[in-house]
């Protein structure tokens, strides 16, 4: 089983725009219990199936598979809750870890959030001057949250 240690915070200001490289992502929930989330992904050309345990402190079970671009395109369309989650992800070096910054579109327009994987719990990182406060452990903002509450439903941030 693979361990997915991984901390998320919110993004403030802009001076993370233009940094790492943008990609679009697509994705969808087979399964959206926080116990064990099932997720379809279209990441660029690719496709994507991940299972993922519920979340421990910052640390939980994952795995993932990859599949063919035309089964996931299947799956987002035909089988996947709605709302889809869709948003621009830059993945941005800083002091040697790769933050993932996800600007969310749709029904999560407005939110951008910024997440990085960790070899331990502990771990000691720099953050950049663009990382806002944390939020990790808060399910409103794990991507299976959004697809029941999406952001343009949020009376607060």
């Amino acid at each position: 089983m693979g361990v997915e240690i991984e901390r998320k915070f919110l993004v403030a200001g802009d001076a993370w725009r233009g940094l790492g490289v943008a990609t679009r992502l697509r994705q969808g929930y087979l399964n959206a219990d926080p116990a064990r989330t099932v997720r379809v992904r279209v990441e660029g050309d690719a496709g994507l199936l991940t299972i993922k345990s519920k979340t421990v402190g910052a640390s939980r079970g994952e795995w993932e598979y990859p599949i063919a671009l035309r089964e996931a395109e299947e799956m987002l369309d035909m089988l996947c809750e709605r709302p889809l989650v869709e948003k621009i992800r830059r993945r941005i070096e800083h002091a040697g870890f790769t933050w993932e910054v996800d600007e969310f579109l749709g029904e999560n327009a407005g939110l951008v959030v910024a997440e990085i994987e960790l070899p331990s719990e502990d771990a000691a990182f720099d953050k950049p001057d663009w990382v806002g406060q944390e939020v990790t452990g808060e399910q409103r903002y794990y991507n299976s949250s959004l697809i029941r509450l999406p952001f343009s439903q949020w009376t607060t941030a």
